[in-house]
């Protein structure tokens, strides 16, 4: 049970049809495809789709109520027993559902923002907590303008803590979801070159990813990159709690060992030791946060290992995988900028159980004017063991072509045909060797692990 239409009726007083206390709403979505059950259906409008023109499918598939927007002539034949909330814009009734449904559970909240790691700190924050409460929070990448309300309004009733993911592409969009989530603890995991399209400079995202202090709570903290140059000016900050390898951090990260493909150990200023089931400094980092929210919570370091080692990545993100002949496979298609493409590209490095380490990479969007520059840096990272570098797309040509006129010890192809890609990469596939697939979520590069699995 989520709440009664009779609750929603407090919010929503332009209603009509069935309006009860034993009306019980168990869900809310914003797709008639996949209600189930006693669901609350928020018709959006999109520039290709209209969700109002969906309604009666929600309905017959266990909708029963529904947001209507008051400029839509409501169709004829609804039944008696569902019931209408009428609004102005459903969006912004979803979003007034969303801070009223907060505010009656009221959870501690964290918002996690920053420009690639963000959905991974999630999968770790989640872990750890949920050791010691019960905790809700963003699934998949559901973490802008509609996907974070959503997420408030399915929160279940007993969630004591909700964890929460925010994504923007432009600026005024992490304050609106601050405002909205209104986190005990905010998180900016990094500051790297995602959306530099429409910010202009790094300058310009960090100001953006800062935004997420609008919402934060009085007594709140933000915990960040200590690291990062461009967020130095926080670590004299009251209630900031800074994390990385410098020694000048609260939290310092130490002795990092990768121990296995699938497992990194390391220590922190405590002295206490952690074993991560990830590899990678960056995810060591974004543990480093999970740890220190943890303890803010006063969850002890034992418990807290036991989240990570229970820990849920969402997919596509270094998942580790045999394919054809042996091959090991790195999907790690799900997105992509600059810095995420060269800390996966660092990791293949590290893999000595492989001989040949093979680099199939594809274009990094949304970087405006910088891209030609970025795709070059990329391509200063690749150097011996890596063995091939494949590049597929437009702008990855970039890096393929630097890559061949720095070393010839690198074998090095661009392809402009998925088929052909895929035919090319059969003579790598063999228990000697380790293939990573990075790209922008647009290039759908889980296509191209398919075809190898």
């Amino acid at each position: 049970m989520l709440y009664s239409t009779r609750w929603l009726a407090t919010i929503f007083p332009n209603n009509e049809g069935k309006i009860s206390d034993n009306q019980i709403i168990e869900s809310v979505s914003i797709d008639s495809r996949n209600i189930e059950g006693r669901t609350l259906f928020v018709p959006i409008v999109g520039e290709n789709f209209n969700g109002h023109d969906f309604v009666e499918d929600a309905i017959t598939k266990g909708a029963i109520a529904f947001f209507w927007d008051k400029s839509y002539d409501l169709p004829v034949n609804i039944p008696n027993d569902v019931a209408i909330f009428y609004v102005n814009d459903t969006i912004d009734a979803l979003q007034l559902l969303a801070k009223e449904h907060r505010k009656k559970i009221n959870p501690f909240v964290v918002g996690i923002t920053g420009s690639n790691g963000k959905t991974t700190t999630k999968d770790i924050v989640t872990a750890v907590i949920n050791t010691s409460f019960k905790t809700y929070g963003t699934k998949g990448n559901f973490n802008n303008h509609i996907g974070l309300p959503l997420t408030i309004v399915n929160m279940p009733t007993n969630t004591e803590v909700l964890v929460l993911e925010m994504g923007m592409n432009d600026f005024g969009e992490i304050e609106q979801l601050s405002r909205l989530a209104e986190p005990d603890i905010g998180i900016i995991v990094n500051i790297g070159e995602s959306h530099i399209e429409f910010l202009k400079s790094r300058e310009g995202i960090a100001k953006a990813k800062l935004e997420i202090v609008s919402g934060l709570k009085e007594d709140g903290y933000l915990i960040v990159d200590g690291d990062e140059p461009l967020l130095q000016h926080l670590h004299e900050k009251p209630c900031t709690i800074t994390c990385g390898y410098e020694q000048n951090n609260d939290v310092v990260i130490s002795n990092v060992n990768q121990k296995s493909l699938t497992e990194t150990t390391f220590q922190l200023t405590s002295g206490e030791k952690y074993t991560l089931p990830l590899v990678g400094t960056h995810n060591v980092l974004n543990a480093s946060f999970a740890i220190a929210i943890g303890k803010r919570l006063k969850i002890k370091p034992k418990t807290i290992q036991q989240g990570l080692n229970n820990l849920q990545l969402t997919s596509m993100r270094m998942e580790f995988s045999q394919g054809q002949n042996g091959v090991t496979i790195i999907n790690d298609a799900y997105n992509a900028s600059p810095t995420s493409m060269r800390a996966a590209i660092n990791i293949v490095k590290q893999l000595d159980e492989y001989s040949t380490k093979v680099l199939v990479l594809g274009d990094i969007l949304e970087l405006g004017d910088y891209g030609e520059q970025f795709h070059k840096d990329v391509a200063k990272t690749i150097n011996r063991p890596i063995s091939a570098v494949i590049t597929y797309g437009e702008l990855s040509q970039i890096i393929s072509n630097h890559v061949a006129a720095s070393s010839d010890m690198i074998e090095t192809e661009h392809f402009t045909e998925a088929d052909q890609l895929i035919d090319h990469l059969q003579q790598y596939l063999n228990e000697d060797t380790v293939i990573l697939f990075k790209a922008s979520r647009s290039m759908y590069f889980e296509n191209l692990v398919k075809a190898i699995q």
